[in-house]
């Protein structure tokens, strides 16, 4: 910059930097940088910090039993109305976040630990699990509330309910008499749910202690863990024959009862080879895969070569069913017609 000053007086400064080769624009701005410079000044410490000494004092302050518990705000203004400052709400977030103090306190939260519900079915009435689903009314806001308790093993419907309204009082008046429609006997059953309202009611609670029967419940949020029901919910959602509205309770309940009587006794369900929940809940599906393998076979003996000369079976009936099966289940169990949620 020095050699284009020097010849800047002889002759200009344009001339100058075009006879070095340097832009004009980079000399002013070196110069104006080189007139404003500012004297190199470090300080150890900031000249207003805290010292340590009373950095330990507000630590101390912030670590007492009157408020360990509290944001450094409430503390910063309890001490400025009882006439002591110590320093900012801001210094003293930066005196705690030196300790590593500073964090979400909701995180911190201890909450109740909920197992995994790990049921296992490997016949008829040893697993229900039960759900309520609304249904719209003829106006709107208007719902009927249906009632379903499933065999998990068979996927039959046991019992259903159409009312007006969810209550304990209805449930229990539907378990219990399901129950004795399928002479379930003291320490037979498992029912399963989620965590409404109805289904954590000391009325059904006491209910089910009087039968002998297990209740058991999902883990809060986790939607998959009473899959059948949300199956068979959606099953009857999505048929065709499904309007969408009902008129009256009295419409809502001739629909379940036409519906629940082909699923029942007439739906294929592929979640049991293809045998409807009736036969494998009382004990069909031995027969019924017997005569299906005797067709399979017919056809083979009639045309081997349409089958590469392996006849073949029927999809078997299912030997046991799971909600959330065991992660250290072998392979050979999940392999062997098990079915899992």
């Amino acid at each position: 910059m020095s050699t284009v000053a020097d010849l800047g007086i002889q002759t200009n400064t344009k001339a100058a930097c075009a006879a070095l080769n340097i832009p004009r624009a980079t000399y002013y701005r070196q110069a104006t940088n080189l007139a404003v410079a500012k004297p190199d000044v470090r300080f150890s410490s900031p000249p207003l910090a805290l010292t340590i000494a009373e950095e330990q004092s507000v630590l101390d302050v912030l670590h007492g039993p009157r408020f360990r518990d509290f944001a450094p705000s409430h503390v910063y203004a309890t001490l400025l109305d009882e006439g002591i400052y110590h320093c900012s709400i801001r210094t003293m977030y930066r005196i705690l976040a030196k300790k590593d103090e500073v964090r979400e306190r909701r995180r911190q939260v201890t909450r109740s630990h909920y197992e995994k519900p790990e049921l296992l079915a490997t016949g008829p009435n040893q697993v229900w699990s039960w759900d309520i689903t609304k249904l719209k009314g003829p106006a709107k806001w208007t719902y009927f509330h249906l009632y379903v308790i499933l065999d998990i093993f068979s996927r039959y419907v046991v019992g259903w309910m159409v009312a007006h309204r969810e209550q304990a009082v209805l449930a229990k008046r539907l378990i219990n008499d399901t129950c004795k429609k399928q002479q379930i006997q003291p320490d037979q059953l498992t029912l399963h749910a989620d965590r409404g309202s109805s289904m954590k009611s000391k009325n059904v609670a006491f209910l089910l202690a009087d039968l002998g029967v297990t209740k058991t419940h999902n883990r809060p949020h986790v939607s998959n863990d009473n899959p059948f029901s949300e199956a068979q919910f959606k099953t009857l959602k999505y048929c065709p024959e499904f309007p969408g509205t009902f008129g009256s309770i009295q419409d809502a309940r001739r629909f379940c009862h036409a519906f629940f009587t082909w699923y029942n006794g007439q739906h294929m369900h592929s979640g049991i080879g293809l045998l409807t929940p009736e036969q494998v809940h009382y004990g069909m599906d031995k027969e019924v895969i017997q005569q299906r393998a005797a067709v399979l076979k017919t056809a083979f003996l009639k045309h081997p070569n349409r089958f590469k000369g392996k006849v073949p079976q029927p999809l078997p009936a299912p030997q046991a069913v799971w909600i959330n099966p065991p992660k250290d289940l072998s392979l050979t169990e999940k392999t062997n017609n098990i079915l899992f949620s």
